[in-house]
């Protein structure tokens, strides 16, 4: 029963107001609330039927005790008092060029927070491996007793978002509450406003919340009690609390902590939500066929959406249905929340026109210089010797208390801007309907095992060998011990609520019954060779997406390995010519495509051993390794440890 206990207003007319206060408390009650939203923003939260979500709003004011409450409806005008308010609370500044602001965060408070990160669940679960976990009713209880008046002297806004188009039967509505204006200013930059979805569904509406403070905050504006910063995630109710944190990936709930509440919900309906670019690869006759693709960290993901020639529909999120026999995807997302360290005129030279272009940007953690202008590492130019970044005041040798030199933007330094400004933006980009998927791509960082492009024999065998084994190396520039290989299935074991086995039985299970199955494919562009270098230039890409566009359609041929169907070489020879206007060697494509049976062999007995510590993992998975280990086996046999894909037969 709702604390607003209130006739729904009839179609097309005005909000009617409450009836009646609290049940059990005073009449005063309602008066305290509609005193704290003020008329104009009571009138908007009473414009939406749903007593649900006028519980969990009343609740959050009470515990949280703001000093008032702004409710946004997603209007020109509220979206203009929420970036104005992120000037006025010191949370951002403007920089020279017109609509960029820069945020920084504590110099404690730059990445996911996976340690105090937890999927909340009920006493007696059973240990789930790979997923973080806490006893659902003992964190609760911490968490709110964290929240009691922690938002006491700011401002809290209450924002309504929908994850993907609106409308469409593939979004979710979400609602924001967050005293921060600078995670409700990046959340209108990177999703859908949803005020009016929530009018428009009412008491039907199945939301997902989202509850973020940043706490108490230091002189610079920065969360100040790290070491109470906690993001748990409620399964139960839906809801993802995040406190004591400002660094995006900690406190923009609508991003990676809702994509813990959409897998879960895909689970439970028969869809996937994945952490997957999705892009529009040109074929011949000016035909376009949609792609997804899960990349690790540091795997080609953001050039791979970029590529030159084809189209962007989104860069990170993914929803999957099944649609008339076919898959169809969404981006949940509007925006891109990238990482900025490397990009540079020539490698990026779209993102490098978007960021350098007057519109509204924000950009986190990198260097301000002392002319209002940004510097980031990797960027185009000389290093400023002088500025400001997330330590605070900067110059070339400062060193943190540690002792560790300081560099001028941090390494895991952000912009976030809105897809309307690229100019390779996908015209379906916001369809309601998503984009029919013709291929899904598996990308990894692997120097001496997998071959640059390979399509899987069929979707079972491509969710097994290509998604569910999906390794990525480590670099030393960056993670520190170099060629450390980290099992990533799918590029979302950090984002899993829920067992492994159950994700992987529903990857396997979602491919039954489409007339039109997507091809799977994998991608590796960090080949190395017996001297070190890399065996493919940056662009080679280009030419594996489209020999994979033309697999879908049946025009481009291929040979039969035993791990998969590789590109023979009259196929590649062609399209380097017309793609990058270049000639492709034989001996170039007789080490690149070679099939390393030795290395392919300690993979799978790398996954199979991995797999056989995970309860539940489908029996399905164990056969189809089995298979290609016997396949391997046999031709080795014929051919040795290392294969010509000279020797190797056409697909049949």
């Amino acid at each position: 029963m709702s604390k607003f206990d209130r006739d729904p207003p009839s179609p097309g007319s005005k909000t009617r107001p409450a009836r009646s206060a609290f049940p059990g408390q005073s009449p005063g009650a309602l008066g305290a609330l509609r005193a704290k939203l003020g008329e104009e923003g009571y009138g908007k939260l009473m414009a939406i039927d749903n007593p649900i979500l006028h519980d969990f709003i009343a609740k959050y004011i009470e515990l949280c005790e703001p000093e008032r409450v702004f409710v946004s409806s997603g209007s020109p005008e509220d979206i203009e008092y929420i970036r104005e308010a992120a000037i006025r609370s010191g949370e951002e500044m403007r920089l020279a060029v017109e609509g960029h602001t820069i945020h920084f965060d504590g110099y404690w408070d730059q990445a996911r927070d996976r340690e105090n990160t937890l999927i909340l669940v009920p006493k007696g679960t059973a240990p789930m491996p790979y997923v973080r976990t806490g006893d659902r009713e003992e964190r609760l209880k911490e968490i709110h007793e964290i929240m009691k008046g922690i938002m006491r002297g700011h401002e809290m806004y209450v924002c309504f978002y929908s994850l993907g188009p609106t409308p469409s039967p593939f979004s979710i509505p979400c609602v924001q509450i967050t005293d921060s204006s600078y995670v409700a200013h990046s959340e209108n930059i990177l999703y859908r406003q949803g005020y009016e979805a929530f009018r428009r569904l009412g008491r039907a509406a199945r939301f997902f919340k989202f509850v973020h403070s940043q706490g108490e905050l230091d002189e610079r504006k920065c969360s100040k009690n790290i070491a109470k910063r906690r993001i748990y995630i409620d399964l139960e109710e839906e809801t993802v609390y995040s406190v004591n944190t400002q660094y995006g990936g900690n406190s923009i709930g609508l991003k990676k902590l809702s994509l813990r509440l959409a897998i879960r919900r895909a689970s439970k309906e028969g869809w996937l939500a994945e952490h997957m670019l999705i892009m529009g690869v040109r074929g011949p006759g000016g035909r376009r066929t949609y792609f997804t693709g899960a990349f690790p960290s540091l795997c080609g993901k953001t050039s791979t959406a970029m590529l030159e020639g084809e189209t962007i529909v989104g860069d990170d999120i993914a929803y999957l249905h099944k649609r008339g026999g076919e898959v169809r995807a969404i981006n949940a997302e509007k925006g891109i929340f990238g990482i900025i360290m490397g990009i540079n005129s020539r490698d990026d030279p779209i993102i490098w026109k978007v960021l350098h272009r007057p519109g509204e940007i924000i950009f986190s953690n990198v260097l301000m210089t002392e002319d209002g202008g940004v510097y980031w590492i990797g960027k185009d130019g000389p290093i400023p010797p002088r500025g400001h970044n997330h330590s605070g005041e900067w110059w070339i040798g400062k060193r943190d208390a540690n002792g560790k030199e300081i560099p001028p933007s941090h390494p895991n330094a952000r912009f976030t801007v809105g897809l309307e400004p690229f100019e390779n933006l996908d015209p379906r980009w916001d369809d309601p309907e998503g984009v029919p998927v013709g291929a899904i791509v598996y990308g990894s960082r692997d120097s001496d095992t997998l071959v640059p492009v390979e399509e899987a024999f069929d979707w079972e065998h491509g969710i097994v060998t290509k998604g569910a084994s999906l390794e990525s190396e480590t670099t030393a520039a960056v993670l520190g011990k170099e060629g450390v290989r980290e099992f990533n299935p799918m590029s979302n074991l950090d984002f899993l609520s829920i067992p492994l086995g159950e994700y992987i039985r529903n990857n396997l299970d979602f491919g039954k019954g489409l007339e039109k199955p997507p091809k799977i494919f994998s991608v590796n562009y960090f080949l190395r060779g017996r001297d070190g270098a890399f065996l493919n230039d940056r662009n080679d890409k280009r030419v594996w997406f489209k020999w994979m566009e033309l697999r879908v359609h049946g025009e481009a041929g291929a040979l039969d390995a035993p791990t998969g169907r590789i590109p023979p070489y009259e196929d590649l020879r062609r399209l380097f010519k017309e793609v990058l206007g270049r000639d492709y060697a034989e001996g170039d494509y007789a080490e690149q495509f070679k099939i390393r049976v030795r290395e392919n062999l300690a993979k799978i007995e790398r996954i199979m051993r991995i797999y056989e510590s995970v309860p539940d993992t489908p029996k399905r998975l164990f056969e189809i390794l089995e298979e290609q280990k016997r396949r391997l086996i046999e031709a080795r046999g014929r051919h040795g440890d290392y294969i010509s894909p000279f020797d190797l037969a056409p697909a049949r």
